[in-house]
């Protein structure tokens, strides 16, 4: 996959008391089109529950590098950064971007997977290795050891 790109909106809601987004809403746009991506290609919740896995992060940046306001016109992607080969811990990169192709934002997330019954560190089955394979790389992107 060459790019996956999803536009989002601006609620009244997203806004701080000096009328540009909250911090906070860059790391939930990060979170939405993740989970977007992953439901997309059969990755759902109800498919990590049935197989007792899911993810978690161990790290989240954001990377503000402009100003983002109501009326702004904004999209975000997903990119793999990097990933080991088994696919058990993996980081994620989003850039957002408005009006156009100016970056607003970059989100780099660090994760990996969890086995829920045993609460420990897993390798996921093959179903998420197919996902992630289809997942668009960044430039940068390296194999993790």
């Amino acid at each position: 996959m060459s790019a996956y790109i999803k536009p989002l909106e601006i609620r009244w809601s997203d806004l701080d008391p000096n009328f540009h987004l909250r911090h906070s809403v860059y790391y939930d746009f990060g979170a939405y089109v993740r989970v977007l991506f992953l439901n997309e290609h059969g990755l759902t919740p109800s498919y990590m529950m049935k197989h007792q896995f899911g993810p978690i992060l161990f790290r989240e940046e954001c990377v503000f590098k402009r100003e983002i306001r109501m009326g702004d016109v904004i999209s975000i992607d997903v990119q793999l950064l990097k990933t080991r080969p088994d696919f058990s811990r993996w980081s994620i990169q989003h850039y957002i971007r408005k009006n156009g192709d100016e970056i607003a934002a970059i989100i780099t997330v660090d994760g990996a997977w969890m086995d829920l019954k045993e609460r420990k560190l897993t390798v996921p089955p093959d179903t998420v290795k197919h996902v992630f394979e289809k997942m668009p790389q960044a430039e940068q992107f390296i194999w993790d050891k």
